[in-house]
C-alpha cells in the first residue's frame, strides 16, 4: 500500500512515485491515516503550504506526519477552490510564513491551520471561480507548452550549430574560396613543434618538476584511430587535446588550506556554465606562491566540469580576465591552448562534445556524478582544420548562436510572464474580481451560520445521548507486552531496511516502547538501532515521544 510522503507534495499536485510502500498487514494497524478521494492534502514541513487532491486511484494510501489530511465540508467549500486558495493567495502565504515555528525549517502545527484565514465566496460562486480558473490555466498551458516547444527545437538547433561547426559544414564554401591555406597536419607540425621547444627551455631553466615540461618532451604525438570517426575535409586532420594545449586538474580543497599568508579566490564547478563565467558566489582558499603559479588562472583558458550529471559532464566556459589572480579547484579542467591554435575554437569543440555526450562517453559515475579525468580527456580527439579557417567558423558560428540565444532569453521573459499572469488570476479570483456573484446565490455568511447551527444541534444530541461513565479506581499500568521468544529472528537484520522492518515488526499498535525494550528483545545493537529507528522515523510510520532516555516510540 502507497505510503505518502512530503516529498509526494509538488506544485503540480500529489505524485504517489515518490512515496514509500507498507505491507498490507501494517496498513490495517495504520487504518486511521487512509484516504479516500476528495481528501485534501496539505504539508505541514519544509515546502510549507504545498496542497494537493487525493484522486479516486489513491484510495486506502496512507500518509505520514509531515502531511495534514483535511476533509472539508463540501456544502461550505469547494476542494478546487481551496487548493488553487492555498496555492495562489497572497493571504495564505503571509499567514503561513507569520505562524512559521520551525528552527531549521519551515513547519506549522494542526491548530495553526485551522485558524488560518479562508476566503469564502457563496459555494456556487467558488464552482465558477474554479471553473474560470481552469480555462484560463488551460489557455496559459497551452502556451507555456508551445514556449517550451521552440525551447527543445532552439536546444536541437544548437547543438546542429556546432556540430556542423567542429566538423567543417559551415565553412565549405569559404573552402572553395581559400584553397591556398596552410593545411591542419602542417600547423598541428608546427604546434608540436613550439611546444617541444618551449619545454626544452623549461628543462633547461630547471624546470623539468613540471608535468606539463616533462609529457611533453617525453611523448610521441599519436594520431586517433579514425575508423569510428567522421570524415574529415581535406586540409583538415585528427589531433589528441594532449597535441594541442596544456591541460591540468586544478587543486584539492583541504582544511589546511582555509587560511593561511595568501588568500585566494578560486573558480569550482558551481562557477562553470556553459559559455560563461558565474561569479556570485566566489570562495577563497591559502595558495602558496608555488602553488599559485601552478593554478593561476590567465585570459584565454578553458575550464571545464570536471564532476557533472551526466548530460553536463564537460561544460566549458573561458576564463577572460573576469576575477583577477584567481586559481581553480579540482572540481575543474584547465585547457591552455598552445599557440598559435586559439582558445575560441577549442570552446567551440567542447561546446560540441558536451552536447553530443562525446564527453559522457569518457565520463565515469561516482553515485549520481560523472567524473571526467584530465587523463582521459587528454586521449580524446580533436578535428583540427587550417587555422585561418578556425577563425572563419568561430565568426559563423558565433553569427548562428547568437541569434538562439537572443531567442532563449525572449523565452525566458515568456516563461516569466505566464508565471506572472498565473499569479495575477489567481489574485483576481481571490479578491471577487474574475467572476461575478449572481444575485441569487446564497451568502456564505448565511450557509455559514447554517452549518454552524447544524453541528451545534447534533452535538447536543450526542451530549444528551451519552451517560456519566461510573468512577473506578483506576487499573495498574499492564506491562509492555513482548514476544515469545521463539517470535526472535533467527538471524539478526543488517541492512537498513532489514533493520527498520525488523522493528516494525515487533512494535504493535497503540502501545508505547523504549528502546530497551525493543533492543533486548530483537538483540540489536544500539547503532542498528539507531539506524533502524531513523529510517522509521523519516517514512513517517513510527513516531518518537520524549528525548533521550525518555524517549518513548510507538507506531503511528
Amino acid at each position: 500500500m502507497p505510503l505518502l510522503t512530503i516529498s509526494c507534495l509538488t506544485d503540480q499536485g500529489v505524485q504517489p512515485e515518490k512515496g514509500f510502500f507498507v505491507s498490507d498487514e501494517k496498513a490495517k494497524e495504520l487504518v486511521r491515516y487512509s484516504l479516500k478521494e476528495g481528501d485534501i492534502l496539505f504539508s505541514r514541513m519544509a515546502s510549507v503550504g504545498r496542497a494537493g487532491l487525493v484522486g479516486s486511484g489513491l484510495t486506502g494510501a496512507l500518509f505520514n506526519y509531515h502531511i495534514m489530511r483535511l476533509r472539508l465540508d463540501p456544502d461550505a467549500l469547494d476542494a478546487k477552490f481551496f487548493i488553487s486558495y492555498v496555492r495562489g493567495a497572497k493571504q495564505v502565504r503571509d499567514y503561513l510564513l507569520a505562524v512559521n515555528h520551525g528552527a531549521t525549517r519551515d513547519g506549522v502545527n494542526t491548530g495553526q491551520l485551522l485558524e488560518m484565514p479562508v476566503v469564502v465566496p457563496p459555494i456556487a460562486q467558488q464552482k465558477r471561480i474554479v471553473a474560470e480558473i481552469e480555462k484560463q490555466f488551460s489557455r496559459l498551458d497551452e502556451a507555456v507548452a508551445n514556449l517550451k516547444r521552440v525551447q527543445a527545437n532552439l536546444k536541437r538547433y544548437k547543438a546542429a550549430v556546432l556540430k556542423a561547426a567542429v566538423e567543417g559544414k559551415l565553412t565549405e564554401e569559404w573552402r572553395k574560396q581559400h584553397p591556398e591555406v596552410e593545411p591542419a597536419d602542417q600547423l598541428l607540425e608546427r604546434i608540436l613543434a613550439e611546444r617541444r621547444g618551449t619545454a626544452a627551455g623549461e628543462a633547461l631553466a630547471g624546470h623539468t618538476t613540471r608535468a606539463s615540461t616533462k609529457r611533453v618532451l617525453a611523448r610521441e604525438p599519436e594520431e586517433p584511430d579514425s575508423h569510428h570517426l567522421p570524415d574529415l575535409p581535406g586540409s583538415w586532420t585528427w589531433a589528441r587535446m594532449e597535441d594541442l594545449g596544456d591541460i591540468q586538474l586544478g587543486r584539492q580543497r583541504s582544511p589546511k588550506y582555509h587560511a593561511g599568508e595568501h588568500m585566494t579566490p578560486y573558480l569550482r564547478v558551481q562557477n562553470v556554465f556553459e559559455d560563461k563565467i558565474d561569479l556570485d558566489d566566489v570562495m577563497e582558499m591559502d595558495f602558496p606562491p608555488s602553488d599559485f603559479e601552478k593554478y593561476r588562472l590567465e585570459p584565454g583558458d578553458v575550464l571545464l566540469n570536471e564532476g557533472q550529471s551526466p548530460e553536463l559532464l564537460g561544460r566549458p566556459a573561458m576564463y577572460r580576465g573576469e576575477l583577477p589572480g584567481s586559481c581553480f579547484t579540482n572540481t575543474l579542467i584547465r585547457f591552455r591552448a598552445a599557440p598559435p591554435l586559439g582558445p575560441d575554437f577549442s570552446l567551440l569543440v567542447f561546446r560540441a562534445y558536451m552536447r553530443s555526450g562525446r564527453f559522457r562517453r569518457e565520463g565515469t559515475i561516482t553515485t549520481n556524478i560523472d567524473h571526467l579525468s584530465a587523463g582521459r580527456f587528454a586521449r580524446i580527439e580533436f578535428a583540427l582544420p587550417p587555422l585561418e579557417e578556425q577563425a572563419e567558423i568561430v565568426r559563423s558560428a558565433e553569427r548562428h548562436l547568437s541569434i538562439v540565444e537572443a531567442l532563449e532569453k525572449e523565452l525566458v521573459r515568456g516563461f516569466r510572464r505566464a508565471e506572472r499572469l498565473r499569479q495575477s488570476i489567481l489574485q483576481k479570483a481571490f479578491s471577487g474580481q474574475l467572476v461575478p456573484q449572481e444575485p441569487a446565490d446564497e451568502p456564505a455568511s448565511v450557509l455559514l451560520e447554517r452549518i454552524r447551527a447544524e453541528r451545534a444541534a447534533t452535538e447536543k444530541a450526542k451530549a444528551t445521548r451519552t451517560k456519566p461513565a461510573p468512577n473506578r479506581a483506576q487499573k495498574p499500568r499492564q506491562p509492555v507486552p513482548q514476544p515469545a521468544p521463539s517470535t526472535a529472528p533467527a538471524t539478526r537484520p543488517t541492512t537498513n531496511d532489514s533493520l527498520a522492518a525488523a522493528i516494525l515488526g515487533f512494535l504493535q499498535s497503540g502501545q508505547e516502547y523504549s528502546r530497551a525494550d525493543v533492543v533486548d528483545a530483537l538483540g540489536l545493537t544500539v547503532g542498528q538501532w539507531n539506524a533502524g529507528i531513523r529510517e522509521l522515523k523519516e517514512s513517517g510510520a513510527v513516531v518518537q515521544r520524549g528525548e533521550r532516555r525518555g524517549a518513548r516510540y510507538r507506531v503511528d
